[in-house]
């Protein structure tokens, strides 16, 4: 997307800043909040988990995790959003909010048990960069939950599941959720590092 519709999309949602990226915040807090507390969910967290988290945006899903595992590290690249997570999660001191991207975590090899993303593939500016990162990160055995906006996702559900097998993961499961909500399909994958 150019023009005025793809720079006021990234002030909103890919970089949050200014005007749009207050407003974007307030939508993603509202609009993302199923999809977020399921991802979670669906993570089985037991208390003994490092986990990270991959554009937390104002934090809804950041704070369920936190309030789950053992440490959560979030890798947000919106100062706005990174504050916005910060004050959410203020309470837990077992989370971390650092600036960062999915392509860039800056964290160590093998570092974590669990990677969870939501509504934010659809913005990575390189998707099997992205992907070949997370794994990276994973220890073996650790767990990637991706989760977006099914109508945004560039080549759907059957390209998200292709690019994350290829990314080197083993049982690769993705499916189609409904938040119980009003918000939009939700292309969901599940998978590990060999």
């Amino acid at each position: 997307m150019s023009g005025f519709a793809g720079f006021a999309l990234d002030r909103a949602f890919g970089h949050p800043r200014g005007l749009l990226g207050a407003l974007g915040g307030a939508l993603m807090a509202c609009g993302n909040a199923a999809a977020e507390r399921q991802v979670v969910r669906l993570a089985r967290l037991t208390g003994a988990e490092q986990v990270l988290v991959i554009g937390p945006g104002p934090g809804i899903g950041l704070l369920a995790a936190g309030e789950r595992a053992d440490r959560v590290v979030a890798i947000e690249p919106s100062q706005r959003m990174r504050h916005a997570a910060e004050r959410r999660c203020a309470a837990l001191r077992n989370v971390t909010v650092l600036d960062g991207t999915a392509e860039a975590t800056g964290q160590p090899d093998a570092s974590f048990d669990v990677v969870l993303s939501v509504n934010n593939i659809q913005l990575w500016p390189d998707r099997t960069a992205a992907l070949a990162e997370l794994r990276r990160v994973l220890r073996p055995g650790g767990v990637l939950l991706l989760s977006t906006h099914e109508r945004w996702l560039p080549g759907g559900r059957a390209g998200l599941h292709a690019d994350v097998r290829t990314a080197g993961f083993v049982e690769v499961q993705t499916w189609a959720w409904q938040p119980p909500s009003r918000g939009t399909t939700q292309a969901q994958t599940r998978a590990t590092r060999p």
